[in-house]
C-alpha cells in the first residue's frame, strides 16, 4: 500500500532550505518524529547533539557535501548526519547546497542501514520519494530557483 506524502518547508536560512516529508496519516513530519524521539533521550544525547549541531551548520553554511556521509546507490541522494561516528543517523535527501530534504532516523548498530528493518524504512520512504521528486523536476512539474523547490506546494506524492 503507498503512502501519501508531502513536502513541507520547515526552516529557510540565507544558505539553505530545509524541507521535511509529511505523511498525511499523522500530519507530523519525519525530522519532527525524529526531534520528538531523541531530544531527551539521556543515554543518546551526545549523539542527538552531534546532529542538531551538524544542522546547524547546514544553517549557517548551507547543504554542503563535506557534512554528510553517503548513504544510498550512486543514483540518488541519500545521505547521513553526523559524518562522525555515532550511534544515532539523521537520513535526508541532499538536493544541492541550498535544498535539504530531512527525514527520520535512529539507532544505526552495524555497519549498513539495510540490517535494520525500521532504519531501512526510512531511508527507503526517503529514496522513493527522492526519485519521484527527480522525475518531477526533470519533467518541468517542480523547478529549483535558488533556495526553493517550487511546484511542490499542495503535491501529493505516493511513495
Amino acid at each position: 500500500m503507498k503512502k501519501k506524502t508531502t513536502l513541507e518547508l520547515l526552516k529557510q536560512t540565507e544558505k539553505v532550505s530545509l524541507y521535511s516529508i509529511s505523511f498525511s496519516a499523522d500530519r507530523t513530519t519525519e525530522f519532527e518524529r525524529f526531534i520528538h524521539r531523541f531530544e531527551k533521550e539521556a543515554t543518546m544525547n551526545k549523539d542527538y547533539q552531534k546532529i542538531i549541531y551538524a544542522l546547524s551548520l547546514v544553517l549557517k553554511k548551507g547543504a554542503l557535501e563535506r557534512f554528510f556521509r553517503p548513504e544510498g546507490q550512486m543514483r540518488d541522494n541519500l545521505v547521513a548526519l553526523p559524518i562522525e561516528s555515532c550511534k544515532i543517523r539523521l537520513y535526508c535527501l541532499r538536493i544541492t547546497d541550498e535544498i535539504l530534504i530531512v527525514g527520520n532516523g535512529g539507532y544505526k548498530l552495524s555497519s549498513e542501514y539495510e540490517s535494520s528493518p525500521l532504519l531501512y524504512g526510512y531511508a527507503l520512504d526517503l529514496q522513493k520519494f527522492d526519485a519521484l521528486l527527480r522525475t518531477d523536476i526533470e519533467n518541468g512539474f517542480v523547478t529549483i530557483e535558488e533556495r526553493q523547490l517550487i511546484g511542490t506546494e499542495d503535491v501529493e506524492y505516493y511513495i
